[in-house]
């Protein structure tokens, strides 16, 4: 029936072909389509509206590739659009699915049969049906049926496929749809040796890795979660910011349910500098580590002024003398400009020093520094017209 459907799509969206291929083009044939939506029971309403989308999707694509390997601004805008609305469908994967109805899984499989066919085939185009292919196993298969046997036959057919496309095949997808499948069945060293081959692809996207460690995290299989995070650093190890960000999320919430690996965390983030900077700061500050967070800006040449002040209040409330070695030498830093604007600056810097020795009610401790610091600098004029006019000093 899948395959009547979408020659009965082809057929009424012909009148389109000519058509630029945009979110207008979207909304045509979708208005097209829908009309031909047979009388259908409920769970199979969505995975009609499912094949629809992907129709369009192969249309759009398919396009796009016969003319070059680049898809324009619109096209893309429009691939964009059925994308999300087909993840809203499989985020609802259950209105897809009633185990007591064989015939409704039977246009499943043939659905998935589908998919791996276009995610397969070396086209250019076959990367846009890779998500469709790992919702549909995650949100719609794998939930509400239970049997390993499935993806034992999975692997078949995609070692099948391998013979049969030959070097039209998808080598990228194939070892992806590989290491789910492995990945399903508890195989995690073969899943992780298929991960790591699809790592060295030129095409790879850390996002594909990223959903086992949130599959894991959803099933609260923490021990095993580890064991991938541990396994796969050195294939994140110098990906963007964002990238390791996510992967840190998900290192400290292994670590908070086996806190025995919190340590090795750490020492992860800091063997990954300076590509983990901006992710180790803020996991220090998330975690109360204020003083190693402190001792960080120091050994990089930071400064207070670096940073918002909603940054450092979380410091400046529960270890405020942490930050009176990051005020000081930020001071001096500015003095030794000798200009005006690095006077003003310390002068700025040292109002706010001034506060946290009144927050440590070292007020007697903060009178000492200033009177020796204004002696030491009694010769740089600029500078005691900036400390008076501040009320620093006398």
């Amino acid at each position: 029936m899948i395959t009547n459907w979408h020659e009965r799509f082809a057929l009424s969206t012909a009148s389109l072909d000519n058509r630029t291929r945009n979110v207008e083009y979207v909304e045509l044939a979708l208005a097209t389509i829908n009309p031909l939506q047979p009388s259908l029971a409920p769970a199979m309403k969505p995975l009609f509206k499912l094949h629809a989308y992907l129709f369009i999707l192969e249309r759009l694509t398919k396009h796009a590739f016969q003319h070059g390997t680049f898809i324009g601004y619109h096209t893309d805008a429009a691939i964009t659009e059925v994308q999300e609305e087909m993840t809203i469908l499989f985020e609802n994967g259950s209105a897809m699915t009633e185990a007591a109805d064989p015939e409704l899984w039977q246009y499943l499989f043939e659905t998935l049969s589908y998919l791996r066919q276009q995610m397969l085939t070396h086209s250019g185009a076959q990367f846009y049906f890779t998500m469709p292919y790992i919702l549909l196993w995650k949100n719609v298969i794998r939930p509400y049926r239970h049997d390993s046997s499935l993806y034992i036959e999975e692997l078949e057919h995609l070692h099948a496929a391998q013979e049969a496309l030959g070097d039209s095949l998808s080598r990228y997808n194939w070892l992806l749809a590989e290491s789910k499948m492995n990945f399903y069945l508890s195989r995690d060293q073969q899943a992780l040796e298929y991960v790591t081959e699809l790592s060295k692809n030129k095409s790879f996207k850390p996002v594909h890795l990223l959903q086992f460690f949130y599959d894991l995290s959803d099933a609260e299989e923490w021990q095993r979660l580890l064991d991938w995070l541990t396994q796969t650093a050195s294939l994140l190890e110098r990906q963007r910011s964002e990238t390791l960000g996510m992967y840190f999320r998900c290192w400290n919430e292994a670590a908070q349910h086996l806190p025995s690996a919190e340590q090795h965390m750490w020492d992860l983030l800091i063997s990954m500098l300076p590509y983990s900077r901006s992710i180790y700061e803020d996991m220090l500050l998330q975690n109360g580590h204020w003083k190693q967070w402190i001792d960080y800006q120091l050994s990089t040449g930071r400064e207070p002024l670096d940073y918002r002040v909603t940054v450092l209040a979380p410091i400046e409330k529960n270890a405020p003398e942490a930050l009176l070695p990051f005020y000081h030498q930020s001071v001096e830093k500015y003095v030794l400009l000798k200009n005006r604007s690095g006077y003003k600056t310390a002068a700025k810097l040292l109002k706010r020093l001034a506060k946290l020795y009144k927050k440590l009610k070292n007020d007697e401790q903060w009178d000492v520094f200033i009177t020796a610091f204004a002696s030491r600098h009694s010769r740089l004029r600029a500078l005691q017209e900036e400390l008076r006019k501040g009320k620093l000093i006398p």
